[in-house]
């Protein structure tokens, strides 16, 4: 994944509720293996529409999803997040996210801001101003001064900032569990060849 520090960006004004995955990425571009290209998808039944706020000049390709409450819903798809970030988004505000998303989103490197109600509402009032999240210090600002302070899950944060998934995490401690394991043939040889058999 890449290392996410800072973003300074358009934040598109969306700020729907109880957004479903199915919005997100309807079920019949799901017949693909790979993440690429299901950006195309992504809410495709509201880009129908030729004045949808996602294809315009200044949102195309903006890094920052301003969201309603419980974004996500729905089914367990990681394809939602895939599309998102094939559309070019890092960070999702919101008020709050279903579960099950807000953690194929982490798992995928995206950013999920959970912003009380009124933050959401200056948020989307003044999306004229471009928006900066800066996750090392957790903090959401606009071009007009507002601050929004946001809570992080630690462990989240820190894989976030590096750059790694769970598996890069344990590949990280490789020498460490290189050690485990030696430690653990020579004090119980008879466990160590039984996975041999």
């Amino acid at each position: 994944m890449t290392p996410f520090t800072t973003i300074t960006g358009v934040a598109v004004p969306f700020g729907v509720a109880n957004v479903d995955t199915d919005v997100i990425i309807p079920a019949r571009f799901l017949k693909t293996i790979t993440r690429a290209g299901l950006g195309i998808g992504a809410f495709a039944t509201l880009r129908e529409n030729p004045d949808n706020i996602f294809d315009t000049d200044r949102n195309t390709g903006a890094p920052i999803l301003i969201a309603g409450d419980n974004f996500g819903c729905g089914s367990s798809r990681e394809h939602a997040p895939w599309a998102l970030a094939d559309m070019g988004f890092r960070v999702v505000i919101a008020p709050s996210f279903a579960d099950i998303f807000a953690g194929n989103a982490y798992k995928n490197g995206m950013l999920l801001v959970v912003l009380p109600q009124d933050a959401i509402d200056r948020l989307m009032a003044t999306a004229d101003a471009e928006v900066t999240v800066d996750l090392e210090q957790q903090m959401v600002t606009t071009g007009y001064q507002d601050r929004f302070a946001f809570a992080v899950d630690p462990f989240r944060k820190a894989a976030l900032l590096t750059g790694q998934d769970e598996i890069g995490l344990t590949l990280s401690m490789a020498p460490a569990i290189a050690s485990f394991e030696a430690r653990l043939a020579a004090e119980r040889p008879w466990l160590a060849g039984a996975a041999a058999r």
